[in-house]
């Protein structure tokens, strides 16, 4: 899918997790920065109450809100990737873009660090930033909950239960039978999340704006079974069979249980999310910045 650049914003939402004790003073200093530079600036209400009750009272013009609202322009994350998936889940098919700060630990999907405040609400003013669109998968099946978002950025996973047995994770591709994957579970990712829980599985790193799929099983019980990557236009039918007769299943963290030979069907979503980065930024430098990609 093809980056584009950034339209210049005039309307944000800071939206922020509730680990930010190192970085109060420089969290206010980004609001007034915000505020000073022109633009309309929101903050979710529950982040808002934290950095109240931590010492930093927010001025008038920075309108609370529940969630994100009509006219919200671009959000800003600040936080780590669970902070930015989290976020993604509120803007889900809306199509803002949202630019991630790392208050975090890696960050991957983060572009700016809060030492970078001046320069990026000087690129958000201007439009000096790039958008890169990012798969979304969908997942369906008749024991997802009613409140579960169906929807992944980074992956969705079957998984064992609390049981030390394995289970065995029937794939079809395209109606088509690929395997049973006999393992602690099978990881399908989206080229975003193939830097997540499919790197831990040793599956292969894609660049993040293709929109292909990968399968990564977890400690397969099978020299033979290796990470796959398949086109982002396939339809995937998986069950599971598990000694203990449940097994989970996790959809960018988010757990629930579900009895073992429940269908679950995994496409592309007809959405995606964006992602704002500086420009100047390539999937190169990340790798060697966020991953030390090479170092010896």
């Amino acid at each position: 899918m093809e980056t584009t650049c950034l339209n210049p914003v005039s309307s944000v939402l800071v939206f922020g997790n509730s680990r930010q004790e190192g970085h109060l003073d420089d969290i206010a200093d980004l609001f007034r920065i915000l505020l000073a530079d022109g633009f309309s600036v929101m903050a979710e209400r529950r982040f808002a109450g934290y950095l109240r009750s931590n010492g930093v009272f927010l001025p008038d013009r920075v309108q609370e809100v529940p969630e994100v609202v009509a006219g919200t322009e671009a959000v800003i994350s600040l936080g780590g990737d669970g902070t930015f998936l989290r976020v993604a889940r509120m803007v889900g098919d809306r199509g803002i873009p949202i630019l991630g700060i790392n208050t975090g630990h890696l960050g991957f999907l983060a572009s700016y660090t809060l030492n970078e405040r001046c320069e990026l609400s000087h690129s958000l003013r201007i439009g000096n930033a790039c958008v890169e669109p990012r798969t979304v998968l969908r997942m369906e099946s008749a024991a997802l909950p009613d409140a579960e978002w169906p929807f992944a950025l980074n992956e969705v996973a079957v998984l064992k239960d609390a049981t030390a047995s394995m289970i065995t994770v029937h794939a079809e591709v395209d109606g088509h039978f690929l395997a049973d994957y006999l393992a602690d579970g099978l990881v399908v990712a989206t080229a975003t999340g193939s830097t997540a829980y499919n790197l831990s599985a040793g599956g292969p790193l894609l660049a993040p704006t293709l929109t292909n799929m990968v399968l990564s099983p977890l400690a397969p019980h099978s020299l033979t079974l290796r990470p796959l990557v398949l086109s982002g236009s396939s339809r995937l039918r998986l069950w599971a069979d598990s000694r203990s007769s449940y097994c989970r299943v996790a959809i960018d963290g988010h757990s629930f249980q579900v009895k073992s030979g429940t269908s679950l069907t995994v496409e592309r979503a007809p959405f995606c999310i964006y992602v704002i980065r500086r420009t100047g930024d390539d999937f190169a430098s990340i790798l060697r910045n966020k991953l030390l990609w090479g170092v010896r």
